[in-house]
């Protein structure tokens, strides 16, 4: 019926989708000029990213589609990673409007941190669809536009600040992808203990104890002595992810300062170490009873009648350790051997973390810092009223860290530490 030639049919068809591409690429021209966009997971709608076209055409750049295509995949993966992120989310909240559910408060209480801890990444992945749907719409009025030369305008200074707007949402959804530590969210007993220096070292341990307190208090975290003495101090910190940002402040601290006990004022170089032990509980740390040797003894400093009178004072040795625990905080006995108790299951945790970080930073290329106690993080330059920090390389006021004014310092290292990763997934 159709007297055409099979050859001639396959030509229109290539003709014509030829002729679409074409018209595709002008589009993009005229939206941004002679510059080529990046590809990135967010260029496109969400329900675009699984649509494949019914009709391809071969064309010699091969290798220039098969990125294309390479890259199209793992857009779709992170779709599908956030599109499940997104789901657990609903989910758990459904869980949470159980009344059954107020019957068991730690399964409460677990359900509420764990939607929580997803609420930063649904948030992001809702503006972003909302952004991604916006910019096809900019750029369909675009076309529509026609020889309108204002409405096309319009239309391309929308699709720019879309796209920038999405490609910052990009950036913070890979950062929030981004592998957790799972000790992140816990509380941590905070040891600052004096190191070289003599009496210098003491009173520059004491001076990071005030710090540090500021610090907490600030953030609005519970701060508790549970230890204390001229060389060492003991605390529990208590709040939301205190761990993800205390881990950072681990290490070695080195002050060069004039002491207030030297006559001819000389520069001192004094050091304090500083540990940040995540919490343990009975069930993470089990300890045999048969590894303890316990004594009490008798409380000595102010604290009232009981003192010296009343054997309260608890001193706990672990023994396959050798880790010693006095604790004499409480006037109860029975409150002391809890508070010795916690502190030592805390340490024995450490003593597992401290082998786990060690094996771990050997597998990575760079890090910020090693999370050792060991090592030498910050000098504190009295004379130039300069704190440098070793891992960053770079000077903060000295001014600001003594007031408790920590947290510039402490967000850098965690910025540092999420692009090294970042680089390392790319790698």
């Amino acid at each position: 019926m159709f007297g055409g030639n099979r050859s001639d049919s396959r030509f229109v068809a290539v003709t014509a989708l030829a002729g679409a591409a074409l018209l595709e690429c002008a589009t993009a021209f005229s939206l941004h000029g002679a510059s080529t966009a990046a590809t990135s997971f967010v260029s496109r709608p969400v329900s675009a990213l699984t649509l494949q076209p019914k009709l391809r055409v071969s064309t010699p750049t091969l290798g220039r589609q098969a990125r294309r295509t390479a890259v199209r995949m793992a857009d779709e993966s992170i779709v599908k990673r956030l599109q499940d992120v997104s789901n657990q989310f609903d989910e758990l909240t459904t869980m949470l409007g159980d009344p059954e559910l107020a019957n068991d408060t730690q399964e409460m209480l677990r359900i509420t941190k764990q939607r929580a801890s997803l609420e930063p990444v649904v948030e992001v992945f809702n503006q972003w669809k909302g952004a991604t749907e916006e910019l096809e719409g900019a750029k369909e009025m675009f076309i529509e536009a026609g020889d309108d030369v204002d409405m096309r305008e319009m239309a391309r200074e929308e699709v720019k600040q879309l796209e920038a707007d999405i490609e910052e949402m990009e950036a913070n959804l890979k950062v929030l992808l981004l592998p957790k530590d799972p000790l992140d969210d816990k509380d941590v007993m905070l040891e600052i203990r004096a190191g070289t220096g003599g009496d210098e070292a003491n009173i520059w341990a004491r001076d990071l104890q005030e710090v540090y307190t500021k610090y907490c208090k600030n953030t609005g975290w519970q701060v508790q002595i549970m230890e204390e003495s001229d060389s060492t101090a003991i605390i529990s910190v208590k709040g939301d992810n205190v761990y993800s940002k205390m881990k950072w402040e681990a290490g070695v601290h080195r002050v060069q300062r004039v002491p207030a006990t030297e006559t001819q004022g000389r520069v001192h170089t004094s050091t304090a170490t500083v540990a940040i032990m995540p919490e343990a509980d009975e069930v993470t740390v089990k300890i045999n009873p048969e590894d303890i040797r316990m004594t009490t003894a008798r409380s000595s400093g102010a604290g009232g009648q009981n003192v010296n009178k009343v054997e309260s004072a608890i001193d706990l040795m672990h023994i396959p350790t050798g880790i010693r625990v006095f604790c004499q905080q409480e006037r109860s006995q029975l409150k002391n051997k809890e508070l010795a108790m916690s502190i030592l299951r805390t340490k024995l945790f450490d003593l597992e973390l401290e082998a786990r970080n060690a094996e771990l930073y050997k597998q990575r290329k760079d890090q910020v810092g090693t999370g050792s106690r060991s090592e030498k993080i910050r000098t504190y330059n009295w004379k130039d009223g300069r704190c440098s920090d070793h891992r960053l390389g770079k000077n903060f006021p000295l001014s600001d860290f003594m007031s408790g004014s920590i947290g510039s310092m402490i967000d850098e290292c965690i910025f540092k530490d999420q692009q090294q990763k970042l680089q390392e997934l790319n790698d």
